[in-house]
């Protein structure tokens, strides 16, 4: 929804993004809002912040990029089951940590770890400590950290690769 207006994407995840793509997309309608929605989102953490040897959440190690795009093959299958979260999603507020916990997508020691992270980088990013190793503990904290972000003042969170610290 860019409840933060990061990206530009105001409605993209709404009601007037299932109008546009529905037609297009009567079953998948609502990945393809998504898919639409990270594209811009990659684009704008590149714009803001793009370190080289880091990992975002818009800039993962191919191995990693190639296991999401196989599942989303598998989630566009049973694109049925999604409609309830996509739902829930389409109503989320402005604070992304409290979305997150709503959503029940993140733990409370995730919420600790939060705590501790500053913005670096003249206030473009937020480093997530140690290498990304590809758990789901990092993909969570990509994820999470962007609530270090304000309103109109994207913060873009990244972790290093192995050997780059």
């Amino acid at each position: 929804m860019d409840l933060a207006r990061w990206w530009n994407t105001h409605g993209q995840l709404g009601s007037l993004g299932t109008s546009v793509l529905r037609r297009g997309f009567p079953r998948t309608h609502h990945f393809a809002q998504a898919r639409s929605v990270f594209a811009v989102a990659a684009r704008r953490c590149r714009e803001v912040y793009d370190a080289p040897g880091a990992v975002t959440l818009w800039y993962l190690p191919s191995a990693i990029q190639d296991e999401f795009d196989q599942r989303w093959e598998d989630w566009l299958d049973d694109a049925a089951s999604w409609t309830t979260f996509f739902t829930e999603v389409a109503s989320c507020g402005p604070s992304l940590m409290e979305e997150l916990t709503r959503l029940d997508l993140i733990e409370q020691r995730h919420v600790d770890q939060l705590e501790r992270l500053r913005r670096t980088a003249g206030e473009r990013a937020v480093q997530v400590p140690g290498q990304f190793e590809a758990a789901a503990d990092d993909i969570t904290m990509l994820a999470l950290a962007f609530s270090r972000g304000e309103e109109a003042n994207l913060a873009v969170p990244y972790q290093l690769w192995p050997g780059n610290q």
